[in-house]
């Protein structure tokens, strides 16, 4: 859950489920949901993404068009991971590449980071330099690129030429584990730290 201080209006990103949880996160920090947020449509990331929207009537923005290969799956996804039925949803806008959402008074910028999947995107918010990277980029490790559409060429290319350049002293919060830095990611990554060519 990300939120502007000044409104209090908030988003929910990846939400893949747990929907009791989020609501009373919002509901104890004092944070309206104005929209929910999707980097890319894996289940643990989308799965919770159209019943949301529905109780909230809400709109769902991402990720990029190139990940309805995902999102039309969802349900057999649901079914193969043991996840609950999920109900069927469409965002009521994709992202591109150089795109702003906003949250309140705050602006983030979109960023089209294929690899992991083919739609992903990620959230950057050039204020605070905090990056909300999906299931790109981890602490000491990347995404998955074993699934169908993934590609790891395209995902190592994705974080050295749209992640790094956005600044050593940019925090990242991954889709999994802990926080980490870009500058120690750089520095100690064994998949895409500076030392790896």
């Amino acid at each position: 859950m990300i939120w502007c201080p000044e409104t209090m209006k908030g988003a929910f990103v990846d939400p893949g489920g747990d929907i009791d949880r989020l609501l009373a996160a919002a509901k104890t920090a004092g944070v309206q949901i104005e929209k929910l947020l999707l980097t890319h449509g894996h289940i643990d990331h989308a799965g919770g993404t159209g019943e949301l929207a529905a109780m909230l009537d809400v709109p769902i923005e991402g990720p990029h068009i190139e990940e309805l290969f995902w999102l039309d799956q969802l349900a057999m996804q649901s079914k193969m991971f043991g996840f609950p039925a999920v109900t069927d949803f469409t965002p009521n806008r994709w992202l591109n590449d150089g795109d702003t959402v906003t949250v309140g008074n705050q602006a983030l910028q979109v960023l089209y980071t294929p690899g992991h999947t083919p739609g992903h995107v990620v959230f950057f918010h050039a204020a605070t330099k905090l990056a909300i990277v999906g299931d790109v980029l981890f602490a000491g490790s990347i995404g998955r690129t074993d699934f169908p559409r993934g590609n790891h060429q395209h995902l190592i290319a994705s974080i050295r030429s749209k992640l790094w350049p956005l600044g050593n002293d940019v925090a990242f919060i991954p889709g999994h584990g802990p926080m980490s830095t870009f500058a120690q990611e750089r520095l100690s990554n064994h998949y895409v730290g500076d030392h790896v060519r």
